[in-house]
């Protein structure tokens, strides 16, 4: 949101020396990406301190620079300066400011996973009546989750963001800052078990969402879900249950695979059946889609019209993409992975028509102590799935291959993303279907990267 830099240093109670007039076009803590008449907020990350950038900034053309009060002394007869205790903070002081400015409905997602797709498929489904704003890419945590309200803007008339979390609190502290008005949960999945002792552990911090919620809201949960399902109990708003329980407020029923195709089947709810035809790969999306759906009734469009707008949903990128490879298919499907969504690609996966049905698999990460068992029982449901050939890439993966091999699968370590690459090179065949996953960390595209290259003779 355009504001002036008077009122910017009003809601984040800031000093110093700026002209007080000048309007910000633009937020940015990246000093790489910032553009001119943008604020930058000089924040600490892991591995880098903004308030090193500062004047880098400044020399770009940047409206003003947020800095701690103890660092401003560094930038001796900067006058474009706003000093505050604390830049994050400021930050996300400045975000909550601007959404109650802005004061439209708000729609936040959470979830072991699924979250990214869920956020893009409500997204779509509402903007075929409404303006939306949605979270880029997975600018979900503390710093992104900010950033992304800064950009709300009086034509918006709905916004869909994302939450994610490793830690108790954090969803808490994300919901305090964006005031949501629905809540959509997707799933608890055995995710950042390293942070937490138990599932019942991740289960209590995606109740924060819910628990956020005012008495107004609307909690839209997964009906399926062990954990989720009883996230209503004790809320005093209002509950949509999706899933594919008869139980279900909005529910599928008559489930078909098209393959890479996608999915079809029928909604139902109350009294109301619609034929939906959704172009995701794997039967899990259809929960997704329940969920745009749900949440599309619930801002006042007739069920005819939320699932109409199914047919034309695309996969975000790196999250189920199909690509065709000459005469190999491939699902890319990288960019992130847990037992839970790995089990379920591995199901579309086989139940697909190929000449084979290969699964190149990064190790998962953020675990915990049950990280090998965890990959052992990916194994095993790749060996029980009939998969042709698994290629374990990376660190704990190699328990993946190992359980997949004792159970008579055809399966191979590779210690690094560009080995598999080199394998896929090497070994794929016309009439392969291939899917790619893996946690973030692995970065698994590379494989796909060194394959496209040795197929065009760089190397």
């Amino acid at each position: 949101m355009k504001l002036s830099l008077t009122k910017v240093a009003e809601f984040i109670s800031a000093t110093g020396r700026f002209a007080a007039e000048a309007v910000v076009n633009g937020y940015s803590i990246d000093s790489r990406t910032l553009g001119p008449g943008q604020l930058f907020f000089a924040v600490k990350g892991e591995r880098l301190d903004g308030h090193d950038f500062v004047e880098q900034t400044l020399e770009k053309g940047a409206a003003a620079a947020v800095v701690r009060s103890d660092q401003a002394g560094r930038y001796q007869g900067e006058t474009r300066l706003l000093a505050v205790e604390d830049t994050l903070v400021a930050l996300q002081t400045l975000a909550t400011a601007v959404r109650k400015l802005w004061g439209k409905p708000l729609i936040a997602v959470t979830g072991s996973a699924g979250k990214t797709t869920t956020k893009e498929a409500i997204a779509h489904v509402l903007s075929s009546r409404f303006r939306v704003l949605k979270s880029e890419g997975n600018f979900n945590n503390h710093f992104g989750l900010p950033l992304m309200l800064l950009k709300l803007e009086p034509e918006y008339d709905v916004a869909v963001i994302e939450m994610g979390m490793s830690h108790a609190g954090e969803i808490r502290a994300l919901a305090k800052i964006a005031q949501p008005e629905i809540g959509v949960v997707t799933n608890v999945a055995p995710v950042h078990l390293e942070f937490f002792d138990s599932l019942a552990g991740i289960a209590r911090a995606k109740y924060e969402l819910i628990e956020s919620l005012p008495v107004s809201g609307t909690a839209v949960l997964n009906a399926d879900d062990e954990y989720v399902s009883q996230f209503g109990r004790g809320f005093k708003g209002k509950v949509v249950q999706y899933g594919l329980r008869a139980t279900a407020d909005v529910r599928a029923e008559n489930i078909r695979s098209k393959g890479t195709e996608g999915t079809e089947f029928d909604v139902v709810i109350g009294a109301s059946r619609e034929h939906a035809t959704l172009p995701l790969v794997g039967e899990h999306n259809v929960l997704n889609a329940l969920a745009a759906v749900a949440v599309g009734v619930e801002r006042g469009l007739k069920p005819a019209e939320a699932v109409a707008t199914l047919a034309t949903l695309t996969p975000a990128d790196k999250r189920g993409q199909v690509l065709q490879v000459g005469n190999i298919t491939v699902i890319n499907d990288c960019y992130n992975s847990n037992p839970k969504a790995l089990d379920a690609m591995v199901d579309a996966l086989a139940a697909m028509n190929a000449r084979r049905r290969i699964v190149v698999a990064g190790e998962m990460l953020e675990l915990g102590p049950a990280g090998e068992e965890m990959h052992r029982r990916a194994g095993d449901h790749i060996s029980e799935k009939k998969i042709d050939v698994l290629i374990g890439v990376r660190g704990l993966a190699q328990a993946m291959v190992g359980a997949a091999e004792q159970a008579g699968a055809r399966a191979e370590f590779v210690a690094s993303s560009e080995e598999a690459g080199e394998w896929l090179a090497r070994e794929a065949r016309d009439g392969d279907v291939i899917l790619l996953k893996a946690s973030r960390g692995v970065k698994l595209e590379r494989a796909l990267e060194t394959w496209m290259a040795r197929r065009d003779g760089k190397n």
